[in-house]
């Protein structure tokens, strides 16, 4: 049954990319210079009037979680299991010089940096590169040195990739998802299951409890609110269980999984309709597989999106009737933190029932501009507003 679910999901959801010439061409740093970016289907992207959607960086091999440094920006390839140091030498706001800084990682999808450290996750892990900037600026060869910050972790790999962010508080967060579809048993034999943990002198602690798979999350400007967005369980049809944006208000809360999904699913095999639980204060949709969260507070945008939560909808692999997701949503939130409206911001990626492309994470850089990495076609977008556009 999985092989001709499989075998449905490839011939609707094409895994074909475009083919691209790499020319690679080593000059100072190490870097290879990349060449432009093929603009062919950004026509099929749509967003809000005088928006605009360009290639950032192109020919990065499966781009997950994002982040900036001073001078770099940073992201991580899962498959690859490779972590890149992208640089735009010209100021043009297009990526023309990647280098690969880690390699041979498992699943390495997560990085974060601070205080001129870039952090990365692999599957049961977390390191640091210390001061990697001036390294990368040094004209050293070969890779960096790291550092292990942990390496208590789960390494289960199902649902076991994990992003990373460090909170208001300047401690690191990481998500753990289920080892598995919905289940109890391994849940109750090892807690740092199904949650998501803050890493607090050393030790783990439960900021989340019963998420099942959660991977993007960020907090609230105003209210300073942890938000994360979880993925729903599969198998239940095409339009149940919806996934889920949460908010955590109190350390150590309770959000439903394995017993109840969404708002009100009670879960078939664990369902418990008299377990106590923090709903989600926003259902987004059956299978619609929401990965990367950013909360949006600079004025380069229209005012009416300062404190828009942009959730980056990777797209379903199992809904047979059609697929869902493949989008970039604009939550809006007040300075209170409550939900006051929900609207597609990107779309496009989907056409019929075949998708070119999958978005997986934003990013809020320091010039206002938001990054959209895109690791089924191997790139990152910047999207900017211009008025006069």
């Amino acid at each position: 049954m999985l092989q001709a679910i499989y075998d449905t999901f490839k011939i609707e959801i094409s895994d074909k990319r475009p083919h691209k010439n790499v020319l690679f061409l080593y000059i100072i740093l190490s870097f290879p210079l990349i060449l432009n970016a093929d603009r062919s289907n950004l026509d099929l992207l749509s967003a809000p009037e005088n928006f605009q959607i360009e290639i950032f960086a192109e020919d990065i091999a499966s781009p997950r979680q994002i982040t900036e440094g001073s001078q770099y920006i940073f992201t991580a390839s899962g498959p690859e299991g490779e972590i890149y140091a992208l640089l735009d030498k010209n100021n043009d706001y297009v990526i023309d010089a990647n280098r690969t800084i880690a390699t041979d990682l498992n699943n390495s999808r997560g990085v974060t940096f601070k205080d001129g450290d870039l952090y990365f996750a692999e599957v049961d892990k977390v390191w640091v590169i210390r001061d990697i900037e001036n390294w990368l600026n040094s004209n050293n060869v070969g890779m960096p040195s790291k550092e292990l910050i942990t390496d208590n972790l789960p390494s289960d790999p199902w649902h076991g990739w994990k992003w990373i962010k460090f909170g208001p508080d300047n401690k690191l967060y990481v998500p753990v998802g289920a080892p598995c579809n919905v289940c109890l048993e391994e849940l109750e034999n090892d807690e740092r299951f199904s949650s998501i943990m803050r890493l607090n002198d050393g030790e783990w602690e439960h900021v989340a409890r019963g998420v099942r798979n959660s991977i993007g999350f960020d907090w609230h400007p105003v209210t300073q609110q942890l938000y994360f967005a979880d993925n729903g369980r599969d198998w239940l049809g095409d339009d149940s269980p919806s996934c889920e944006l949460n908010v955590v208000k109190e350390d150590n809360s309770f959000y439903g999984f394995p017993f109840m999904h969404a708002t009100d699913v009670i879960d078939p095999e664990f369902g418990d309709p008299n377990k106590e639980f923090i709903p989600p204060v926003l259902e987004l949709g059956a299978h619609v597989a929401p990965t990367g969260v950013a909360f949006y507070s600079d004025d380069h945008f229209p005012s009416e999106y300062q404190n828009t939560l942009f959730i980056t909808l990777h797209g379903s692999w199992n809904r047979m009737s059609h697929p869902s997701g493949y989008t970039v949503v604009a939550v809006s939130t007040d300075d209170k933190g409550n939900v006051t409206g929900y609207k597609d911001f990107i779309t496009g990626w989907l056409q019929g029932k075949k998708a070119w492309g999958r978005p997986s994470a934003p990013f809020v850089m320091s010039d206002g501009s938001l990054l959209i990495s895109d690791d089924k076609y191997d790139v990152i977008y910047r999207v900017t507003y211009n008025p006069e556009s």
